[in-house]
């Protein structure tokens, strides 16, 4: 009986988990195929198979090291900054005061904004130095407009995507604050515990969990960043917020070099898998 029942879950389960793998393995083996080809789309006589040689180039490329670089810079910068404020609002926002409903949804709508418009949006009316908010309150302090995209450009897109990915987060986090035992928190005020120590030794505690999860799902994201930089920088000044997606953009849609963009995709999943094999390690280790 209960075989049956295994083979009829089995049996509904098949055709979606068989969809999926299509889904996901076909895209990665045509990617894999034109990897060792020569395939340019302004001269078609350029195919063939070359074996490692579109590998060989994309690692002697001169942003490859760079991008990778940056890359590493952005994932750890903005989780940094959206684990710590989301903590920090998380808490505050658990605090009964008024108005607490409307600042919520203010926090939390920067994540439903579209990363184009959220990119145009801190562009042109906040960090413009013309014309931007920025611009204004330093004329107003007395000092210089700064160029943030010129000058800042590293900082100005960690800011904006922090901006957006905050909110996501703040609600797991703030989800499992609201659902921290009380009884403990009065037990340790009780034995005389101050709030920076219950913070330490409970909430933190408590708190372990979902933030490993905002860990997770954050580094898949912000490892695929684009939209931001092709809205803002176009990876520039020079090759200042080239990152590895955007590197592959370039030699697909910019170079035309498919065989190449093939490659550095190959070589992107290569990196994810190996990245998220030792962070589901790291994690696992301390969340137990």
């Amino acid at each position: 009986m209960k075989k049956k029942i295994k083979f009829q879950l089995l049996s509904l389960i098949a055709p979606a988990v068989i969809c999926l793998l299509i889904w996901m393995i076909v895209p990665l083996l045509l990617a894999l195929n034109f990897s060792f080809q020569d395939f340019y789309l302004q001269d078609s006589s350029k195919t063939g198979y070359v074996g490692f040689k579109n590998y060989y180039y994309l690692f002697k490329e001169v942003n490859f090291i760079s991008s990778l670089f940056t890359t590493i810079i952005f994932v750890l910068s903005i989780i940094s900054v959206t684990v710590v404020l989301g903590i920090t609002l998380s808490i505050l926002f658990n605090q009964d005061v008024y108005g607490k409903g409307i600042a919520r949804i203010l926090v939390i709508s920067p994540f439903f904004i579209a990363p184009t418009v959220a990119a145009g949006l801190w562009k042109l009316m906040l960090m413009s130095p013309t014309f931007g908010l920025f611009k204004w309150i330093s004329k107003s302090l007395g000092y210089k407009p700064i160029d943030w995209f010129g000058d800042l450009p590293l900082f100005s897109i960690i800011t904006i995507v922090s901006w957006q990915w905050l909110p996501f987060a703040l609600l797991i986090i703030l989800t499992a604050l609201q659902s921290l035992p009380k009884d403990q928190v009065e037990a340790a005020k009780i034995d005389g515990a101050n709030d920076f120590q219950i913070f330490q030794h409970i909430t933190i505690n408590h708190l372990k969990r979902p933030i490993a999860i905002v860990i997770m799902l954050e580094t898949i994201f912000v490892l695929n960043i684009f939209a931001h930089i092709y809205a803002t920088t176009n990876g520039g000044p020079g090759n200042a917020t080239t990152n590895f997606t955007y590197l592959i953009y370039q030699k697909a849609l910019l170079d035309y070099d498919v065989g190449g963009a093939a490659a550095g995709g190959i070589i992107a999943v290569i990196i994810a898998n190996i990245f998220a094999f030792f962070l589901l390690k790291f994690l696992a280790k301390n969340i137990n």
